[in-house]
């Protein structure tokens, strides 16, 4: 059986860690490759590390064909699917996946009504197996659900996604630092992103607690006012005073006439 591995496939969900592959290969080792490599025609789409380490060895496997398969990207979509339900796929490797799967359904849905035809709408449903047969989630809320994460959890990764360096999302992708944090770092300029992944995890930690701490600060407000307030202010005590003299002579005048009416009618 020819089987032929495709490297953007295999590329498509991040690789195991050395620490996952190899107690994959000692499951294998001891009680062979129990489930079946699935197969698109000729073309691996899962199972590439059980197929490596069966080629390594020696040992026998199982394929299946899925016949449903009508393009490559039912082929990402059942893929996604797959992952987003197993366990051992990371927080930011689900919220990765489920914003890949509602680029592709946006996509189909562009596409379809470009076209303005029932053909090209049938599109906009993937037709791949059941699982991902069901129209996949577009709004954020939808994507958290879908991804097991909130939708807070959600706008940071996309934040990742757009804005930070990949050595931040290396470092995120391997657990060195959380979502929150990597967010946080992905503020900053690009140059300081790369400085402090490679200062270490130490680093990357105390960058986002320097960026947090500085959205925390109130910023001083601007006064433009202040100079015209300080200038008029000797000007508003002199009227002031002014005010205050001619409401002393005022009431002097009105004592003298109460004083004089006092007078004649003593007279």
């Amino acid at each position: 059986m020819n089987i032929v591995v495709n490297e953007e496939l295999k590329a498509y969900i991040d690789p195991l860690t050395a620490e996952e592959y190899e107690a994959l290969e000692r499951s294998i080792l001891a009680e062979g490759c129990r489930d079946a490599l699935v197969l698109w025609g000729e073309v691996l789409v899962d199972g590439h590390n059980r197929y490596g380490i069966c080629q390594k060895h020696g040992l026998p496997f199982q394929t299946v064909q899925n016949t449903r398969f009508q393009s490559m990207e039912d082929v990402h979509l059942w893929m996604i699917e797959q992952h987003l339900g197993r366990r051992s796929v990371s927080d930011f490797q689900r919220g990765v996946l489920a914003l890949r799967q509602k680029d592709i359904v946006a996509e189909r849905r562009a596409r379809a009504l470009a076209a303005s035809s029932p053909e090209a709408a049938a599109e906009t449903a993937p037709s791949g197996d059941s699982a991902a047969a069901t129209a996949p989630p577009t709004s954020r809320e939808a994507i958290a659900r879908a991804a097991r994460l909130s939708s807070s959890q959600v706008v940071m990764i996309e934040k990742i996604q757009k804005q930070a360096a990949p050595e931040v999302v290396a470092a995120v992708r391997s657990g060195t630092i959380s979502i929150n944090a990597a967010a946080a770092v992905a503020s900053l300029p690009a140059e300081e992103q790369v400085a402090a992944a490679h200062a270490g995890k130490d680093e990357l930690k105390q960058a986002a607690k320097r960026v947090r701490e500085a959205k925390r600060k109130p910023k001083p407000a601007e006064d433009t006012q202040a100079p015209q307030e300080h200038a008029a202010a000797p000007d508003a005590l002199q009227a002031l005073q002014q005010r205050v003299a001619e409401l002393t002579a005022e009431n002097e005048a009105l004592r003298q006439q109460l004083l004089e009416l006092q007078a004649q009618l003593a007279g």
